[in-house]
């Protein structure tokens, strides 16, 4: 939409996907540590799985920093810092 235009998977390059799976990574183990806060029935349990999610929102944060950074990278006339 907008006319960008987004490199598929099959000609990305290695750091690229490396990034998008340390985000797949991040947000499954997020997701797991929300569940573990809703459903457990311990208390130490669920304010330890708040502590973990509350460093991986931090880790997330960094790793959509550093895509958003490549995506700029990536397109043609990006300056360069």
């Amino acid at each position: 939409m907008g006319g960008e235009e987004v490199d598929t998977g099959a000609d990305a390059d290695p750091v690229w996907s490396a990034l998008h799976a340390e985000r797949e990574a991040v947000e499954r183990a997020l997701t797991l540590a929300q569940a573990r806060q809703k459903f457990s029935t311990d208390p130490e349990l669920a304010a330890a799985a708040r502590r973990e999610e509350a460093e991986l929102l931090v880790n997330l944060d960094r790793v959509l920093t550093l895509i958003r950074a490549a995506e700029y990278r990536r397109r043609p006339g990006a300056r360069r810092w």
